[in-house]
């Protein structure tokens, strides 16, 4: 191989590495050196109030999304006649639901409020990184702090304040969702609902009127008063209940955020299709209840066959009908008989065995029991 041939074979080599380069760093790729896809545009994150979720993710690259976020230490109805002075994210409980694409570039700010009497912080489990970020956010009243991360993995996960002592700011109230939808995004459902369980220790029992201020006794001994769904006993019943029509499919995003007690979480009248448990990407088929973690989250997917008013229930039930934890889902159409007929028949029913009385007999009087057979 003569000289020239040696040097047009080095430049092409040369040209051909740096195309391939270029090309590995265009839109929608990942950078060779961190892994990172390339980041493409900036937009502000739009935060809802459970059981609201944001829109699905329809962009199909990585980009910059800002989320701000604001503490508020606020009064607000445990149960009808009870009050509670709950620690919140945004101004409700759970704290509001982000959504982001697996790749985005997330600037969190947190803000928290003047009114405030404590310092708070933020643990989101969609961070790699130091405490979640707990250890940048460390936010007194009147103040904001800001970091960021990338979302590596795809998941719903539970975010929460870590400020000590820990267990006290998440039992007042201290925790949300935050979705990372995978690159390919999810399958496409006709409705899509927000519901964190949580539990609450208060000085009063269930029911006791008027403000009732945290029990650190109770709460040591995980005996809570309360286990309700987004906040507050019949959050998701009457007026509030959520709604559908027949042949809808519909997606719970289903969190706990404790903090103590795990939820097996049930939608009475109906069977979920599909379910990630824990928030992750494994899928399950034709599940009845499905375990949340406190921490933890669950995705569940189930189409209305019938019209009917589904339950959802901790079923750990002495918790939904004794502390709270019941909410609705009215389900309007049609009916489809060969589903779910209803009632067919109501008729006297006596055991094999049992006395029969004739019809041409007359009917014995019951006599008063007297004091010795009382």
């Amino acid at each position: 191989m003569n000289t020239k041939q040696v040097k047009l074979l080095t430049l092409t080599s040369i040209v051909g590495l740096f195309m391939w380069g270029c090309s590995s760093n265009s839109g929608g790729t990942k950078s060779a050196s961190t892994g990172v896809e390339t980041i493409k545009g900036e937009e502000i994150a739009i935060l809802t109030d459970a059981p609201n979720v944001p829109s699905p993710i329809t962009r199909k690259h990585a980009t910059k999304v800002i989320v701000n976020l604001e503490v508020i230490e606020k009064e607000m109805e445990m149960m009808d006649g009870v009050t509670y002075n709950f620690w919140t994210f945004g101004g409700s409980v759970p704290g509001k639901f982000i959504r982001v694409r697996e790749g985005d570039f997330v600037e969190f700010h947190l803000k928290n409020n003047p009114s405030s009497k404590l310092p708070h912080n933020i643990d989101l489990h969609a961070v790699s990184g130091q405490g979640g970020g707990a250890a940048a956010t460390f936010t007194a009243p009147g103040h904001e702090t800001q970091f960021s991360f990338t979302a590596l993995n795809s998941g719903l996960y539970i975010y929460h304040c870590a400020t000590a002592p820990v267990g006290m700011h998440i039992a007042n109230g201290m925790y949300g969702l935050i979705l990372v939808e995978p690159k390919e995004g999810l399958p496409k459902v006709d409705k899509e609902f927000y519901v964190c369980q949580g539990d609450f220790y208060t000085k009063g029992n269930y029911g006791e009127a008027g403000l009732q201020q945290f029990n650190m006794d109770k709460a040591l001994k995980e005996q809570p008063d309360y286990v309700v769904f987004n906040g507050k006993v019949g959050a998701l019943t009457g007026d509030k209940a959520l709604k559908a029509k027949v042949g809808e499919t519909v997606r719970l995003f289903v969190g706990n955020g404790g903090p103590n007690l795990v939820s097996s979480f049930h939608v009475i009248g109906d069977i979920f299709d599909n379910v990630y448990p824990e928030g992750g990407t494994t899928l399950n088929h034709n599940v009845q209840t499905t375990l949340v973690p406190a921490g933890g989250s669950a995705i569940t997917e189930f189409k209305c066959d019938v019209p009917a008013t589904l339950i959802l229930v901790d079923h750990s039930i002495f918790r939904t009908f004794n502390k709270g934890s019941l909410g609705m889902l009215k389900v309007e159409g049609n009916e489809i008989k060969s589903i779910y007929s209803g009632q067919q028949d109501d008729r006297i029913y006596q055991a094999e065995g049992a006395a029969q009385t004739m019809p041409d007999e007359p009917v014995a009087v019951a006599k008063p029991l007297t004091k010795e057979e009382k």
